[in-house]
């Protein structure tokens, strides 16, 4: 990841530093003992990403109580993601978090620098909040609500894709309304001509706080450039687009995203869209499916903290004609048979039909299927995130199986029977 920018940082003056100069092992003792004092502990936000509000730092008994930032009309008030310094290696720190739905996983994300995530031991719940207990080994380390996947993580996935191989490019989708670029990447292998090809799009991080359905899609992007035969296979036939994530402005200021006005980005699928990668995801569908070349819709997303697996959003079944229903039932097999855990697919799905949300209809896979062939199949994955396997190897396992269902389900042509 880039260096991050640290700023003034939250503290607390009641426990003043160590002074002397002694070796780790002496001054840990000394710790143990009573002896001195810990180090002074920070915590900063400023930086990509970043969101924190802080509210006590207990220097006697390391612990830092805090809640996310609240962005005004930025959605909603659960992401959070802040740095520690002043952290004694070997010593443990508590972080008592809440006063905000939707931001208290069982377990937090943390890292010592920044790039390696691990999961925090199981919080203990009191009332709204809870509070994590968690070793750590350096003298500085960042805690999160879930791995983060911030804009930077994004541009350098599209760049290591497209130059991994002749089979992958990179590009700008759009520039946002916050004038920050938006990657993405298409993926081909040379030699066959886009007339011939199947069209696949797939997206994630319409909503700010869902950051592991940006893991997914880098596990996805890592399988599709890699020499399986079966993602060959799949470059061959296909033109796959990856937008690995569409909110780029409210991801960089560590905003919460869903149901921000005037609408999110997953409702904002109309004829007049507010953002400009809906307007840009939107235009480029239309104009592969007008040439007859667009099969297949995937939108990345995180569920609720009840979900303990994978499942999909689909439009009404009824709704679909007889093609789709038949292209999606294949697809769902073929995601039964790849998606094998350790966050498995078991073949759950979900309706988001008018019953679900009263703009159901401006929801991006519910666009997709009502404005493109009828054979296209257009559905909402949603990998579970409150789980001990909702990790960065979890959720990439999850993108590179899901590029494995996509490539076992393009074995039958979807365009039978139009």
């Amino acid at each position: 990841m880039i260096q991050k920018k640290t700023p003034k940082a939250a503290t607390s003056r009641r426990t003043p530093k160590a002074s002397g100069s002694v070796s780790i092992a002496v001054f840990v003792l000394s710790i143990l003992r009573g002896d001195v004092a810990c180090a002074e502990l920070r915590v900063d936000f400023d930086f990509p990403g970043g969101s924190g509000q802080v509210h006590e730092i207990d220097q006697n008994a390391r612990l830092i109580r805090l809640s996310p930032t609240a962005h005004k009309d930025r959605g909603w008030v659960c992401w959070w993601y802040v740095k520690v310094t002043g952290i004694t290696p070997g010593e443990t720190l508590t972080l008592d978090v809440g006063d905000a739905p939707w931001a208290t996983p069982d377990r937090a994300a943390f890292s010592s620098d920044n790039s390696t995530w691990h999961q925090t031991a199981a919080g203990r719940r009191e009332g709204k909040r809870i509070v994590y207990q968690q070793k750590i080994d350096s003298a500085e380390a960042w805690f999160a609500w879930g791995p983060p996947f911030v804009p930077s993580d994004a541009e350098q996935l599209v760049t290591w894709a497209a130059e991994h191989g002749e089979h992958a490019e990179a590009f700008q989708l759009c520039r946002t309304r916050d004038d920050r670029p938006v990657p993405a990447l298409r993926i081909r292998e040379p030699g066959v001509s886009d007339d011939e090809r199947l069209g696949i799009w797939i997206q994630a991080r319409q909503h700010a706080w869902e950051s592991g359905s940006s893991w997914v899609c880098r596990g996805l992007v890592e399988w599709l450039v890699s020499d399986d035969p079966r993602a060959q296979s799949l470059r061959r036939q296909s033109l796959i687009t990856v937008v690995p994530i569409m909110d780029i402005d409210n991801v960089a200021i560590g905003a919460g995203g869903k149901s921000q006005v005037p609408q999110d980005h997953n409702r904002d699928w109309s004829d007049q869209p507010h953002w400009r990668s809906v307007a840009a995801a939107m235009e480029k569908i239309k104009q592969q499916d007008q040439a007859g070349r667009f099969d297949l819709f995937i939108d990345l997303h995180n569920p609720g903290a009840d979900s303990n697996n994978p499942f999909y959003f689909t439009t009404p079944r009824e709704l679909l004609a007889d093609v789709g229903r038949r292209n999606l039932d294949r697809f769902v097999a073929a995601s039964q048979a790849d998606i094998t855990g350790p966050l498995a697919y078991k073949g759950e799905l979900r309706e988001s039909g008018p019953q679900y949300d009263p703009n159901w209809k401006y929801i991006s896979k519910n666009w997709v299927s009502f404005n493109t062939r009828n054979h296209v199949v257009a559905v909402t994955l949603e990998t579970a995130w409150n789980t001990p396997h909702s990790t960065t190897d979890g959720y990439r396992t999850v993108g590179r199986q899901l590029g494995m269902a996509i490539e076992r389900y393009f074995r039958t042509t979807p365009r039978a029977a139009e």
